[in-house]
């Protein structure tokens, strides 16, 4: 038997997400499916304490060797998906979906005269659409507030014909939730146009009842009808509340495989999932290294290439429909190939808008997990950062190994708000602790490489004087016994690193050596890794050195950038966000952030400030007979030149 912790996922590996999991054996095997509308919590506790777990459940994660899972846009999906994967595996610890008892579906029996709504389970019958499956007591509050807005016939044979006979409707026709036919309130056109509009709503085209109620409401309000007005809003909320966009569950013909992509520079991870009969019997997900200088068309290419190129491909493998988000190269040639091999046609397709799109995004967002799942793996394997390292250090021919990499990025909007990022990795792993950002102006903020010029110079020169002041620390302190030593204060910059990675191609590097340089650094490396061919530059040379696209030191050095892009990314925004809002309030000496808002809030705008005399002033809290005079002088010599408070992104004049 298994140890659970030898394939616990890692800790932030698993999404928060509603979603379906599978645990499978050693063979590969699914053993048990289930649904959550948490997957991290849910996963967490069967590894927490496995001990304390039902005998059933204790022996299921024994027995596992692997644990997968699949996002889904709501818990509604998840239950749906897991309903399918449980009949279409028959996982063995699964007891539940071995027959149509647990979940029943709402199903409309259009071959019947007067159509029927109603709860059924067990196998399926001709000429009645089914909805589902649902649990017991969702599927009674669906089909109450539905009945509402579409009175659709949901009696028994027995009562329709005791209504028919004595004229008289049930309860339900009392009440309004029947139209009633049996009494021919309703002709039976109407009734079964009544039940296909209730189809309808149940196949996923909401929006279109809803938006006619919606106008309804509308007509009836401006004929001051309010009491129609009311009942129709009640109608429209009932809608909205049981309405919940399923992407799972399509058509019943559809039949699909339905592609996404999530990449980078150097790999794209892919997922497919597998639609038949309108549900997904299949899901896959791996992770293929891209073609250089590829187009996003020519992968698509090679994807369909491999997926259904092989020689085991089943015919009926191959669906109706390819649904991918850009058409790949050579489309029609491909289409036809596709036919050929599965014997009838194939379209292939980028979908717009719908339930197929919306399902689109769901697996996206699968490709998008699994590429984040997969960084993080590489990132915590020993073996991996140890061979990244190694391998950088022999391409770059160090004479030191890599203990510590620097990597700084500039982020700025057309020149404005211009900030830098650094990130740290020792022995392969980020040190956030270490993490640091710049505030970039002056001459310093032209251009990108006086900007890295710049934080490659304040960060070295701190290197320096914090060394020199230890320096002095321990010459001072010479004559006091080890143990009577004080302990050093926690420096900013207290080591340096072996490399530094700068983001972007020659000037960038070599802006950042000449700093070194000028600082009289000489023990420290400078790469520059540019974002397009992913080439890593060296200073003064002409040509770049290549790493394999498969190295995992380029892998390493691709992270660091991203990280330290994100991080200064991050910055960046928060810094831009502050400086949206100016205020004249801020030329004046002394007047920091606390002082303004107690100034405004006493006053209530900027304009009573400016029109209060030295004495009102100093009635505000914190401001004192000096700042009063410094307050009023500047507001008034500057109140044709200063600025009021201004939203720059809306040019709304916040006094």
């Amino acid at each position: 038997m298994a140890d659970p912790a030898s394939y616990r996922p890692r800790p932030g590996e698993i999404p928060t997400d509603p979603g379906v999991y599978r645990f499978r054996d050693e063979h590969g095997r699914i053993i048990y499916v289930g649904k959550a509308k948490n997957l991290r919590s849910r996963l967490n506790s069967y590894f927490a304490n496995p001990a304390g777990l039902l005998p059933k459940t204790h022996a299921m994660v024994h027995h596992a060797a692997s644990v997968q899972w699949t996002t889904v846009g709501s818990e509604l999906e998840a239950l749906q998906l897991e309903y399918t994967w449980i009949k279409e595996f028959s996982p063995r610890y699964n007891l539940a979906f071995r027959d149509d008892k647990s979940y029943p579906y709402l199903a409309v029996s259009m071959g019947e005269k007067y159509p029927r709504v109603q709860v059924m389970r067990g196998e399926r019958r001709k000429d009645t659409k089914y909805f589902g499956p649902y649990t017991a007591g969702a599927i009674r509050e669906t089909m109450d507030t539905l009945l509402r807005v579409f009175p659709v016939r949901s009696c028994s044979p027995g009562v329709l014909r005791r209504a028919e006979r004595s004229g008289r409707p049930c309860l339900l026709g009392y009440i309004d939730k029947c139209a009633a036919p049996c009494v021919g309130r309703i002709s039976e056109q109407d009734h079964r146009a009544l039940a296909q509009d209730f189809c309808d709503f149940m196949g996923g085209e909401a929006k279109r009842f809803i938006g006619r109620l919606e106008k309804d409401m509308a007509a009836a309000v401006a004929e001051l009808d309010y009491e129609q007005a009311a009942r129709l809003r009640d109608d429209v909320i009932a809608l909205k509340k049981v309405f919940e966009r399923n992407a799972v569950v399509l058509a019943e013909d559809t039949n699909a495989d339905i592609f996404a992509v999530e990449q980078d520079e150097l790999e794209a991870a892919v997922q497919v999932f597998y639609v038949r009969g309108g549900r997904i019997r299949g899901q896959r997900g791996w992770v293929v290294e891209k073609v250089e200088d590829a187009t996003d068309a020519d992968l698509w290419e090679h994807l369909m290439q491999q997926v259904y190129g092989a020689e085991d491909q089943q015919q009926d493998a191959i669906p109706r429909q390819v649904l991918v988000p850009e058409l790949p190269a050579n489309h029609g040639d491909l289409a036809a190939w596709l036919a050929g091999l599965r014997g009838g046609k194939v379209d292939i397709k980028v979908p717009q808008r719908g339930e197929k799109a919306a399902l689109m995004d769901t697996v996206r967002q699968n490709a998008r997990q699994a590429m984040v799942l997969h960084k993080s793996r590489r990132a915590g394997d020993l073996t991996a950062r140890s061979l990244a390292l190694a391998e950088l250090q022999e391409a770059l021919d160090l004479p030191m190994p890599l203990l510590r990499i620097e990597c700084f990025d500039i982020s700025h909007v057309q020149g404005t708000n211009v900030v830098a990022s650094m990130v740290v990795v020792e022995d392969g792993l980020a040190k956030k602790g270490e993490y640091r950002k710049f505030a970039i102006t002056g001459d310093a903020a032209v251009d990108d490489t006086a900007s890295m010029h710049d934080v490659i110079t304040r960060r070295f020169r701190n290197y320096l004087a914090e060394k020199q002041e230890r320096a002095r620390t321990m010459q001072a302190s010479g004559d006091i016994t080890a143990g009577d030593a004080p302990e050093p204060a926690r420096s900013k910059f207290a080591y340096p690193p072996n490399l530094v990675v700068v983001d972007g191609g020659v000037p960038q590097v070599n802006a950042a050596a000449r700093a070194l340089a000028e600082l009289g650094i000489t023990d420290v490396a400078v790469v520059g890794l540019a974002k397009r061919l992913e080439e890593v530059w060296v200073p003064d040379s002409d040509f770049p050195v290549i790493l394999p696209r498969s190295s995992e030191g380029l892998y390493l050095l691709q992270r660091i950038r991203d990280e330290a892009h994100r991080f200064a990314i991050t910055f960046h925004r928060a810094k831009r966000g502050k400086a949206m809002t100016a205020s004249a309030l801020d030329t004046i000496p002394g007047l920091g952030a606390a002082k303004q808002k107690a100034l405004l809030g006493h006053f209530g705008s900027l304009k009573k400030v400016r029109a209060a005399s030295v004495e009102e002033l100093e009635q505000a809290k914190g401001i004192g007979p000096v700042l009063a005079r410094s307050i009023h002088d500047t507001l008034a010599s500057g109140s044709q030149a200063a600025a009021p408070a201004v939203n720059m992104a809306t040019g709304e004049i916040l006094d």
